[in-house]
């Protein structure tokens, strides 16, 4: 009886989909333990080999779990808005509803053949509207909410209303916006509807504002700061612009210190949490406040160093700086123009990982020195950020490089205020052991001295104040994309309003075209049927529009954030139309135990993850403010390319040994076109592309051997290989074995498809332990010692391997138990049963067709995980050399517990001992217990 993974796995795979065998129980005894993968974005392309890594180290891990007795919940679902859709759409006209359902079922066919233990009838997908009405619903709770400094946390709005009808603004400690006019309670009361909307905009944490984006005409969208590739946009390679639009955003900046405090707590890669850290970007020093002379404006700056202000020779705005236009003179408004339009067309990622450009342009203009009066000179330069600090910095060359190289570089004064330290090459960055010099009241003080006096100093003068700041900025929330959430949103005498959350959600609407209208509205603009109607409750056509009853909705979408900022929650009660997530499932599951995903996510999806999670903690909402314990970030698999190498110029091809006597060029053709020898198949490559039709290869020893590249596996360099045709000729089983097998979870591995073989041979081997040519061969027969020591030692070696997400060692330990064990002939059912529960996490098909043929009706995904007992790993012998003078002749066992005596005794009355000394007494008898015996002379 032969092993047939094709039949096996299918078979099994219906079993556990007709069974819902992997559903979990919001109500349980057992103890509960949540899996959860970064849920996938189903693009057309399907899943490639490298994609499953981290979902079959989860389900392995989720397995495993179940067989230690707890309430497992592993869920699946689709992250199914985003802008390749949108753009597959206008290329083809074809509804991006229509392709994301295709490419979803192609997603979620290949998943079930890698025979995942998903709870499939949880499954959440973003784009559907029972998923974001609660989207919808959260971007609502935000807008009826501020931040409460004084309670450090989020409270409703109504709660900011009342302190404003009692007492005014005055004592207010809220995250808002800067330059809040203060007012009374009767000014309040006094203002109109509009008046107090506006204010309360500046408070919600959710709000409207004009602020600087990357803009990109191409894709007629803004893009985030993620989405931005070396000043090009990710998809498609298209320009970026800084742009000020009005937009959505969210005050994420709130909750700054409490997001740097909770990394704490949680088990997370390190470097992912100092990327984090550095996102967040705490620093602590002063907010100064410079004159502009002759103009009646002031450039607020924040700066780390206000110790140093005595250095400052220049300021440097950002070109985007509000400022700018106002105070530049006409004999340089030129020049000014022309450098902000060239830094509108670099990314705010570009600029700051620029350190080498020097560039910048003088605006005509003087700040005055709060401390001297003396005339500061204003420039604007791009390696300053409008969305950093306030966007302004006072320069000080002789503490900053860059100050240092902008002042060298245009030739601005560098003034020295360090005591005894040569600037005449570089700036001054240390602090420690530094005194202050030519600094006025700061000469002769450190660092710390310095930086408390001339605090004092600032805020007694009332130009400034100590401050903390972050780099942390409000998040932009709004998209000129159409396949996204639409906002829950109309608008009122220009006022944004919120759709109550008894009529969501707000469906996204048709349209004809899904580019931004003519007059550059986004898509929605398009769209015929896009009004509110606050009579009826209803989406009604444009044209019914009238002031009165019904009113313009929101044209944006939201990003692709918004909805995986929370779908984790959602999973713990996916089907709940009545409730975000209900309160008995919350408080049962409460968070994600262990999270596997992409490390490429640290300042996008997780951060904002955490920052939502903490606003419905806030709430009371959900019952913890981190919604993963542990999270490990698993490495890539990369792509082996093949290249053929074309002589310039023509249209020949040179096999690889050839290669160094042309001047060649590489050219990546499909890896299915090579054989394991690196081969390639001339005909169909011929076939492949037109462009090797008539082409001419240049062969060595009768054959053209392709080079080979290890890289990132892309459809672009054709070395993606399909997890189909892997299942297809190895199996599931396979597929997942060799991807654990590859090495440790969290490091980049190549994939090579010929070393698949080797561990397909070990599943054929492993099969031969169970059954013969006429089916199964196991007994009921009592194990020997050998066999329970190996089965014990790999029962433990595979939990701790488990635990510690080794997996790729727990493979090893398999092939190395199944070599034993066929060496030692073992057909025993109480070692071979339980080393199938040990495989099953691992090769989960196998198991489930094996156990089954034992005779048992359950899955063996319910059975309880064997038990290790060291007593069977405990030697009672040992198989001592017995050696003469030094040369080992014969191995002789004896127990271990023997004393020396009892040793000699034994071994001297031994017939191969008497047969070596042939009557000689010996001279001594070395014998060292549980080591060695050696006999002399």
């Amino acid at each position: 009886m032969q092993y047939n993974h094709q039949e096996i796995e299918k078979k099994w795979q219906q079993f556990w989909a007709n069974n819902q065998t992997f559903k979990a129980s919001n109500t349980s005894d057992k103890p509960k333990y949540y899996v959860l993968d970064m849920f996938p974005y189903p693009s057309g392309a399907g899943l490639h080999v490298g994609h499953p890594l981290g979902y079959i180290a989860s389900d392995i891990y989720a397995r495993y779990k179940r067989h230690k007795g707890f309430n497992v919940l592993h869920p699946q679902g689709y992250d199914s808005f985003g802008l390749p859709a949108e753009q597959y759409a206008i290329q083809t006209g074809q509804h991006p509803a229509i392709t994301t359902e295709t490419n979803i079922k192609t997603y979620r066919r290949q998943l079930d053949n890698i025979g995942f233990s998903f709870d499939w009838s949880r499954e959440v997908r973003t784009s559907s509207p029972e998923y974001y009405k609660w989207t919808q619903w959260i971007f609502t709770q935000l807008f009826n909410s501020w931040y409460n400094k004084d309670t450090d946390k989020a409270e409703d709005i109504s709660t900011l209303i009342s302190k404003f009808e009692a007492e005014g603004n005055v004592n207010i400690n809220a995250v808002s916006d800067e330059d809040i006019d203060v007012f009374s309670a009767d000014d309040w009361k006094s203002f109109s509807s509009e008046k107090q909307q506006e204010i309360l905009l500046q408070y919600r944490l959710t709000f409207l504002s004009d602020t600087e984006v990357n803009w990109c005409p191409a894709l007629g969208t803004v893009l985030a700061n993620d989405e931005i590739v070396n000043g090009v946009s990710e998809r498609g390679g298209h320009e970026v612009i800084r742009k000020k639009m009005t937009q959505w955003s969210m005050r994420i900046s709130a909750y700054a210190q409490r997001l740097l405090d909770g990394l704490q707590n949680i088990d997370w890669p390190q470097p992912l949490k100092d990327s984090q850290t550095n996102w967040i970007g705490r620093s602590q020093g002063a907010m100064v406040s410079f004159d502009v002379d002759g103009c009646d404006a002031k450039i607020d700056v924040f700066t780390t160093r206000p110790d140093t202000i005595f250095g400052v020779s220049f300021m440097t705005l950002a070109p985007e700086h509000d400022l700018v236009a106002k105070i530049t003179t006409a004999e340089q408004k030129e020049a000014v123009d022309t450098y902000i339009e060239a830094t509108a067309k670099r990314s705010e990622r570009d600029r700051m990982a620029d350190v080498k450009t020097i560039s910048g342009v003088f605006t005509g203009a003087y700040a005055l020195h709060p401390f001297t009066g003396k005339q500061v000179p204003i420039w604007i330069g791009d390696y300053v950020l409008a969305s950093y600090g306030t966007g302004a910095v006072m320069a000080v060359p002789c503490g900053d490089q860059r100050d240092y190289d902008f002042a060298n570089h245009f030739g601005l004064e560098i003034p020295n205020i360090f005591a005894n330290v040569d600037i005449s090459e570089k700036a001054n960055d240390t602090k420690d052991g530094i005194k202050l010099a030519n600094s006025d009241f700061l000469d002769g003080l450190n660092y710390k001295k310095g930086m408390k006096t001339v605090i004092y100093e600032i805020e007694k003068r009332g130009f400034g104040y100590g401050k903390i700041n972050y780099r942390l900025r409000d998040a932009v929330f709004s998209r000129q994309r159409y396949w996204g959430e639409p906002f829950p949103v109309y608008y009122k005498d220009g006022m944004p309003q919120m759709i109550e959350a008894k009529h969501l959600p707000i469906v996204l609407p048709e349209v004809e075209k899904y580019l931004p209208t003519e007059d550059g509205k986004p898509p929605l603009g398009n769209a015929e049927v896009w009004a509110w109607n606050i009579e009826t409750a209803e989406v009604v056509s444009n044209d019914l529009i009238n002031n009165e009853t019904v009113f313009p909705l929101e044209l944006n979408t939201m990003p692709g954030w918004a909805g995986s900022s929370w779908y984790f929650n959602r999973y713990m009660d996916s089907t709940n139309d009545g409730e975000f997530v209900s309160k008995e499932a919350v408080d049962y599951w409460k968070e994600v135990d262990l999270y596997i995903g992409g490390s490429e996510h640290a300042t996008g999806h997780l951060l904002y993850a955490r920052f939502w999670q903490k606003f419905l903690f806030d709430k009371g909402v959900l019952p913890v403010d981190e919604f993963a314990k542990k999270l490990i970030n698993q490495g890539m698999i990369l792509g082996t390319s093949a290249i053929v190498y074309r002589v310039k110029g023509t249209e020949k091809y040179v096999s690889k040994g050839l290669i160094e006597e042309y001047d060649i060029d590489e050219i990546r053709v499909d890896v299915k076109l090579i054989n394991t020898s690196d081969e390639l198949n001339l005909e169909a490559l011929k076939k492949w592309q037109p462009q090797f039709e008539n082409a001419e290869f240049i062969l060595e020893g009768g054959k053209y051997v392709v080079g080979r590249e290890v890289e990132k596996m892309s459809k672009r360099w054709f070395n993606v290989v399909n997890p189909d045709d892997i299942c297809e000729e190895y199996g599931a089983d396979a597929l997942r074995l060799f991807e654990m097998f590859l090495g440790p979870l969290e490091q980049t591995k190549p994939w090579k498809t010929s070393g698949i073989s080797g561990v397909y041979s070990f599943l054929k081997k492993l099969w031969k332990l169970y059954v013969g040519e006429q089916g199964i061969t196991v007994s009921d027969d009592k194990p020997t010692k050998e066999e329970l020591k190996t089965l014990h030692k790999t029962i433990k070696k595979v939990e701790e391997d488990i635990e510690n997400f080794s997996f790729n060692t727990s493979v090893s330990t398999f092939m190395i138990a199944v070599n034993e064990l066929t060496a030692l002939k073992c057909n025993k059912r109480e070692i071979l049963e339980p080393l199938l529960i040990l495989i099953s996490p691992y090769a989960p098909h196998v198991s489930e067709e094996l156990w089954s043929k034992l005779g048992h009706t359950e899955s063996i995904s319910t059975v309880d995980f064997p038990k290790f007992e060291a007593s069977h790993l405990v030697e009672s012998s040992k198989n001592y050399p017995v050696s003469f003078n030094g040369k080992m002749r014969f191995t002789l066992e004896l127990p271990l517990d023997m004393s020396k005596e009892e040793i000699e005794k034994t071994v001297m009355g031994y017939e191969k001992t008497q047969a070596q000394l042939q009557g000689r007494i010996p001279k001594k008898v070395i014998i060292v217990p549980g080591k060695i015996i050696n006999i002399v002379g």
